[in-house]
């Protein structure tokens, strides 16, 4: 028997709940017509030189469910700020009174609600298929083992029972955080 089986068993599903959480901490950056803090996690600003992440200079939070409001620290950053939020991908034109700084999004039409379940879908998918390479080198290194002599047939094929069991559980999970991450998008 392969000595670390168990451990490349932990190790492995360890990786595909890590799969999971990942596709979590992606989907709260989608605008699904609410606002959520998290979307500002890729913006940057240019802040004495060095490009600093917007959520380590302001205070960032969500007053109504279509609004964020963000109060840096240091005031003279709010130009820097606004231009950082230009030029995201955010598509969302800030508005500032010289200290604190709103961004209203706009509900959302249905055309749009649509595209954004495509990308909900398309990041599950990416999800999905990380988890099918990860099955792959795993029973990689199972059948090299059973080639080696260090595991029996036997042994290899229930140790691919047990990867299959594991990546059907997080494939279903993966469907199952795609579809409430559909319903939020499609909600009125």
């Amino acid at each position: 028997m392969l000595e670390n089986m168990d451990e490349l068993m932990l190790n492995f599903e360890d990786g595909l709940s890590k799969r999971v959480e990942r596709l979590k901490y992606e989907y709260t950056m989608i605008r699904a017509g609410r606002a959520n803090p998290r979307m500002l996690d890729k913006i940057y600003v240019s802040y004495y030189g060095s490009m600093t992440p917007l959520n380590q200079m302001a205070n960032i939070s969500v007053p109504e469910a279509r609004m964020i409001m963000i109060s840096p620290w240091d005031i003279s950053t709010v130009k820097e700020i606004n231009k950082a939020i230009m030029a995201s991908d955010l598509g969302i034109t800030p508005t500032d009174d010289g200290r604190i700084i709103r961004l209203v999004f706009p509900a959302l039409t249905e055309e749009k609600r649509k595209e954004i379940v495509k990308d909900v879908k398309r990041i599950a998918e990416e999800a999905r298929i990380a988890v099918r390479n990860d099955r792959k080198d795993i029973l990689e290194v199972f059948k090299s083992a059973e080639k080696d002599k260090k595991m029996t047939k036997d042994e290899l094929d229930l140790a691919s029972d047990n990867v299959q069991k594991l990546v059907n559980k997080y494939n279903a999970t993966i469907d199952a955080v795609c579809q409430d991450k559909e319903k939020e998008v499609m909600e009125v």
